[in-house]
């Protein structure tokens, strides 16, 4: 909403986002303060978009919608017109452009030469907007796209930050916090969904999930066919991911597909946020030799190991047995979204007594055949230490014993086999959600940190 606000006219403002992150009531609530017009393209035809669009428009601008527009450059050079003799100048927000794009192909270029002269001499302020990241690329961001390089803001709205889940659900705990977001990741809309369960994070996930009616039991097929274009052929690969195949050459055996052929839908889903793509330690990104691929919205990796493969069990059974698979699962889950949090939290903690209080660059995971694994490894900025976490989901405090246990498996690895230690000192962590404040002060030769450590760094 400040990068928004801070926008100087005339100006060209380029918006996107995955669906259900909140791009649309971010728009309506920045429209309602400056007085800006809101339009939202749909699948229909040219004509008929340039008719909804001009209604849209006569709210601020009476008698616009009364004219058939034949094509966009005459309803564009006059709605620059119509807002110089009206003498206002607003923002003009242009929602799922890849709506409108897809039935008018040459959209792209007439907004171009709009937005570089009648636009630009009216003082409009242009907000284009969509979900689909492909298609917003083509229109608006590729060095290929007519209207590469003129935006003034180009925003890409992620998912909220598990820092903000106790807040939003009012939970208690920060531990609590890592469990609904494990189940829910950073998603309003089912934040919002799930606010009104509170604490009852089961009796949520079963009233919206579980149950065969609740809002959220088809989602992630519902996202998958109203992306532009469909990515519903890309379910079967969700499938398998979701069922513990993590390499291409796990995920092209079960499909019964050449490897070869994975890597477009991979790197589509990828781009979705639906996938991420996990590489070693030190590895170099453009290598893809030991990549593994997971699911990375936390709600996806819940349906897709729940839903997905009970779906007729579900169905079927009484209301009190729906939660039997969830339960199974739920540790597994939890663990793997803490892992998450712990890693990306990782620049910006502040590991008390440790290294001398350096700061960490980005941490990754470390695996090598059937060598020593490592949960966390990440760099200082002074290129002096490497850091090597260990991190244990729990759901009550731990024990000191744990602890000092945790620690000794870190140092049994050693770093000999860790190509991205070699001239740097290690330092030690230990990741746990929740311990107690004695523990906490303890003086110890590694850095414990729990979860309200992580999420403070998260916000």
């Amino acid at each position: 909403m400040e990068r928004l606000r801070g926008v100087r006219r005339p100006a060209l403002v380029v918006l996107w986002g995955r669906r259900r992150v909140g791009k649309t009531r971010l728009l309506l609530e920045w429209t309602r303060t400056n007085g800006g017009i809101y339009t939202v393209a749909d699948l229909s035809a040219g004509p008929v978009q340039r008719r909804y669009f001009a209604e849209a428009i006569a709210q601020r601008l009476p008698g616009f919608g009364d004219v058939e527009y034949p094509d966009w450059r005459v309803l564009l050079r006059a709605l620059a017109r119509e807002i110089g003799r009206a003498g206002t100048r607003p923002s003009i927000v242009v929602d799922e452009l890849p709506y409108l794009v897809s039935s008018s192909p040459e959209l792209p270029s007439i907004l171009q030469a709009w937005v570089d002269h009648e636009a630009k001499e009216a003082g409009i302020v242009l907000v284009l907007a969509g979900s689909s990241r492909r298609m917003m690329q083509g229109a608006a961001l590729d060095a290929s796209s007519p209207l590469y390089g003129r935006a003034q803001e180009a925003l890409e709205l992620k998912p909220l930050s598990a820092a903000y889940a106790a807040e939003a659900l009012d939970l208690g705990q920060a531990v609590d916090a890592v469990r609904a977001y494990a189940a829910w990741g950073g998603i309003p809309w089912y934040w919002e969904l799930a606010a009104r369960f509170g604490a009852g994070l089961e009796d949520a996930l079963d009233a919206l999930v579980l149950d065969p009616s609740g809002p959220l039991h088809q989602e992630p097929e519902r996202l998958l066919s109203e992306e532009t274009p469909s990515a519903a052929a890309l379910r079967p690969i969700l499938d398998v991911v979701g069922a513990g195949a993590h390499r291409v050459s796990e995920i092209a055996g079960r499909l019964g597909q050449p490897a070869t052929s994975l890597s477009r839908p991979l790197s589509q889903l990828v781009e979705l946020g639906l996938l991420r793509r996990e590489q070693p330690f030190g590895e170099p990104s453009h290598s893809g030799k030991r990549s593994l691929y997971r699911i990375d919205d936390p709600f996806f990796r819940l349906w897709f190991r729940v839903v997905a493969p009970h779906r007729a069990l579900l169905s079927a059974v009484a209301a009190r047995a729906r939660r039997e698979p969830l339960q199974r699962h739920l540790p597994a889950l939890r663990a793997e979204a803490w892992e998450q949090l712990c890693r990306t939290a990782t620049p910006k903690l502040t590991l008390k007594g440790l290294a001398g209080g350096v700061s960490w660059g980005p941490a990754r995971r470390y695996w090598h055949g059937n060598g020593p694994e490592w949960d966390l490894v990440a760099h200082s900025l002074d290129g002096k230490h490497v850091l090597l976490g260990e991190v244990r989901w729990s759901e009550r405090a731990v024990s000191e014993r744990a602890l000092n246990q945790a620690f000794q498996d870190l140092e049994r690895r050693g770093t000999e086999l860790l190509p991205a230690s070699v001239g740097r000192r290690p330092a030690h962590a230990v990741f746990v959600p929740v311990v107690s404040a004695a523990h906490k002060r303890a003086s110890r030769p590694f850095a414990v940190v729990d979860a309200e450590d992580v999420l403070a760094a998260l916000r």
